[in-house]
C-alpha cells in the first residue's frame, strides 16, 4: 500500500517537473530555441496539429529559426498561429520556408520574463505541495483504518517529505536556470 502511494505521488510529481521544463522552454529568451514554437497549435484543415508535427524546425543560428512545412499549404496557416501567439515574432516567408528572426529583449522585457519565470516556478512548486498533502491524506487514511500502523505513517511521512524536496529542488534548479538565461545578455 504505501509503496504504492509512493510511486504514484513520485510518478506525478516528477510529471510536474517535466511540464514546468516544457512551459519555460516556450519562454522566449535572447538565443533561438525550437522549443519556443513546437508545442504552437495551428488550425490544418480544420483541426487543431502542433507545429512540429507539421514541419522541420531547425535553429541554423543563434537568432534564427527556420520553420519549413511539409506541405506548402500549411505556410499560411503556421504564419497566423505564430502571429497569433503571444511571441511577438513576425514571420517571414519565401513560399518554402518561413524564418523567425528573434529579436534582442530589452532590460524591461528581460525583467518581466524572469517574473513569469518566478511565477511559474511558483505555480510547479504549489502543484507538488497538493501532491504531497494528497499522498498524505491517503496515508492517513490508511492509518485511521489500521491498515497500516503508526510507525510505519511517519516512515512514510519521512519518505514522502523527501520525494517533495527533491521535487522542489529540480523546479528551482530548472527556474534558476532559465531566469538565468532570460537575463543574459
Amino acid at each position: 500500500m504505501i509503496d504504492d502511494v509512493m510511486a504514484d505521488t513520485k510518478s506525478r510529481m516528477w510529471k510536474s517537473v517535466e511540464v514546468l521544463s516544457n512551459d519555460l522552454s516556450a519562454i522566449r529568451t535572447a538565443r533561438a530555441s525550437v522549443g519556443l514554437v513546437k508545442n504552437l497549435k495551428v488550425d490544418y484543415y480544420g483541426s487543431e496539429t502542433l507545429l512540429n508535427q507539421l514541419a522541420t524546425i531547425s535553429t541554423p543560428e543563434a537568432r534564427l529559426l527556420v520553420i519549413q512545412p511539409w506541405d506548402k499549404d500549411a505556410i499560411k496557416p503556421v504564419e497566423k498561429a505564430i502571429l497569433r501567439s503571444d511571441l511577438g515574432l513576425n514571420p517571414s516567408s519565401d513560399g518554402k520556408v518561413i524564418r523567425l528572426v528573434i529579436p534582442q529583449l530589452t532590460e524591461e522585457r528581460r525583467q518581466e520574463l524572469a517574473k513569469i519565470v518566478r511565477k511559474r516556478v511558483e505555480d510547479g512548486r504549489v502543484a507538488v505541495r497538493n501532491i504531497r498533502r494528497d499522498a498524505h491524506e491517503e496515508l492517513r487514511s490508511y492509518e485511521h483504518s489500521h491498515d497500516i500502523s503508526q510507525d510505519d505513517l511517519r516512515r512514510a511521512e519521512g519518505r514522502l517529505q523527501k520525494l517533495t524536496d527533491e521535487a522542489i529542488e529540480q523546479l528551482d534548479r530548472l527556474g534558476l536556470d532559465k531566469e538565468q538565461e532570460v537575463l543574459a545578455v
